[in-house]
């Protein structure tokens, strides 16, 4: 099958200044989205596992991602795998401590059943998750444990949080515009694959890579990589679903090599309407339930972050001037952290900065001297001056947006 190459798709994607603003910071938010799941996702197999190899029509890249777009899928229900693999250092349980009080949770209160919380789970590990949907306002996603279930569950102008290892209940609202839904984070293939095609542009190659066979239907296979040197991203493959048009799988393989940094796929789908009885949730009887307003509160006296930023306006305000260097896949952001002198430990300083420092490796260029935290998708750099570079883009590449931004 001959492949697509994504710039002969160059003049239907032209578009203004603010437009190329709006897809290069895409390009920043979807490794956040991937570390905070996001979400996100396993790698038994560092891309998609063909069973069979089915007998497909022939379909260009762009046909493709047209069949994508115009999916309507609006029921469905099923079981996704989502591992995530981004090669963070092993802190013996710190950075799930870190993890909960920067959500809200510890002593002062923060509800079990937060799923900004909560979600925060499937930033490490393998998980399944139960998922169903009918419509745009009713869907159910449930988080397997060992021993207990978490459910996320919006109905209607409700959405629900029940933990039932802890017996807690999560209760809040959805704005009638549908502003807040857009805010949920990615729990299925179609998900991540929309935020990654978003940032398709000049820089990417986009190609039909044969076919595969993903939870028993039929599926094409669409590759997408960076052409430019210095990325992070090898590879994210899609296996979108042959009749519908729904991505079924979803994996990012990193240029370093090896299994999967995120891999989300069904093992089992139906797109039949799932029953109305599966979005129904009242709080179980003793259960301890905690309105959103509640746990808002308690954050603003508490010094705890609150809600994250719903706009790239408040983001920026949040990071003191966020900027964006570079282009395409090697797009860099940069922000103040408000520092000077070492890494942004609010205060603590002494052991922990030491601590910190020792997770880094220490470098130097025009711009001064600096320390790069790593993970095997995103990375960071952090100066002496308190400045932030982060991209998923390779140390060298850091360095050298530094460099250029100083």
């Amino acid at each position: 099958m001959a492949p697509y190459e994504s710039d002969d798709m160059t003049t239907a994607r032209e578009a203004d200044e603010p437009r190329a603003r709006r897809r290069r910071a895409a390009r920043y938010v979807v490794p956040v989205t991937v570390m905070g799941v996001a979400a996100a996702t396993i790698g038994l197999v560092p891309a998609i596992a063909d069973s069979g190899d089915p007998d497909l029509p022939e379909i260009t890249a762009a046909q493709l991602i047209e069949k994508i777009a115009k999916s309507d899928v609006e029921q469905l229900s099923g079981t996704v795998k989502i591992t995530t693999d981004l090669g963070l250092p092993d802190l013996g349980g710190l950075e799930n401590s870190l993890a909960s009080g920067a959500m809200g949770q510890g002593e002062d209160g923060g509800s079990s059943a937060d799923p900004s919380a909560k979600l925060t789970e499937l930033a490490s590990g393998t998980h399944t998750l139960r998922v169903a949907a009918d419509g745009p306002d009713r869907q159910k996603v449930s988080l397997l444990e060992n021993a207990a279930e978490y459910s996320l569950i919006h109905n209607g102008k409700d959405v629900w949080g029940y933990d039932s290892g802890s017996n807690e209940v999560y209760h809040g609202t959805v704005d009638a515009s549908g502003e807040d839904r857009e805010q949920q984070p990615p729990a299925t293939p179609k998900d991540f694959a929309e935020e990654a095609l978003k940032s398709v542009d000049d820089t990417t190659s986009v190609t039909v890579d044969g076919t595969a066979q993903v939870a028993g239907r039929d599926a094409y296979k669409l590759v997408v990589k960076p052409r430019q040197s210095g990325s992070t991203v090898g590879a994210i493959s899609i296996a979108v679903d042959h009749k519908t048009g729904m991505p079924l799988k979803f994996t990012l393989t990193p240029s370093s090599g090896g299994a999967a940094v995120v891999d989300v796929g069904f093992t089992k789908v139906s797109f039949d309407r799932p029953a109305a009885s599966t979005f129904d949730f009242t709080p179980p009887k003793g259960a301890e339930v905690t309105e959103d307003g509640e746990l808002d509160h308690g954050r603003e006296h508490s010094g705890k972050p609150g809600n994250a930023p719903k706009s790239e306006e408040d983001l920026a305000k949040g990071l003191d001037g966020l900027k964006m260097l570079g282009e395409g896949w090697n797009t860099v952001a940069t922000f103040g952290t408000g520092t000077e002198g070492g890494l942004p430990t609010g205060g603590a300083g002494g052991d922990l900065d030491g601590f910190l420092g020792s997770l880094g490796d220490q470098v130097e260029g025009e711009f001064g001297t600096g320390t790069v935290f790593s993970t095997r998708l995103v990375n960071a750099l952090i100066t002496e001056d308190g400045k932030v570079y982060v991209g998923t883009v390779t140390k060298d590449a850091l360095v050298k947006a530094a460099d250029a931004g100083k």
